[in-house]
């Protein structure tokens, strides 16, 4: 485990800095997604933290956002995950999606375990994707696909 494993407060510096240099070129997250042939999704969970990018994205996202080789390199090292610090979120954007699950955690639960008996769905094994959608009533709607293996529990 190299040294930029055991420092999250690294990760968290990166994740500024690249953050600043987006805002700096006026690159989108799909543009950095581009640059690492990745989706965007993953590259942008990546870049604020939450991932390892391989080691050609990694050099291509720092080499893109003009942050060097020892970014691209702590780009590769696998994070500390988990970026919510504390209790209950206050960013009103993930307070809602928190509120979201604390609503239809329990439906969603029942359904899954009704459609698929006893296990988990996979937060490793797991695709997500976010679409913007016309709104039939005016306006826009957001879309947010959550996509997991399932994986049954073994008995032993």
């Amino acid at each position: 485990m190299s040294h930029a494993q055991l420092d999250p407060v690294a990760r968290q510096r990166l994740a500024v800095a690249a953050v600043d240099a987006k805002i700096a070129k006026d690159l989108t997250w799909q543009e950095i997604a581009d640059a690492a042939g990745l989706s965007v999704v993953f590259t942008t969970a990546a870049v604020l933290g939450q991932h390892a990018l391989p080691k050609k994205a990694a050099a291509a996202v720092a080499d893109l956002l003009g942050l060097g080789d020892d970014a691209a390199r702590l780009l590769q090292t696998i994070p500390m995950r988990g970026s919510i610090p504390g209790g209950v979120p206050s960013d009103p954007t993930i307070y809602r999606l928190y509120e979201m699950i604390q609503t239809y955690g329990t439906t969603l639960k029942a359904i899954i375990h009704e459609q698929f008996g006893d296990g988990i769905i996979s937060g490793i094994n797991f695709k997500l994707d976010v679409a913007k959608v016309p709104d039939p009533e005016g306006g826009e709607r957001a879309v947010i696909t959550l996509n997991g293996k399932y994986l049954p529990v073994k008995p032993f």
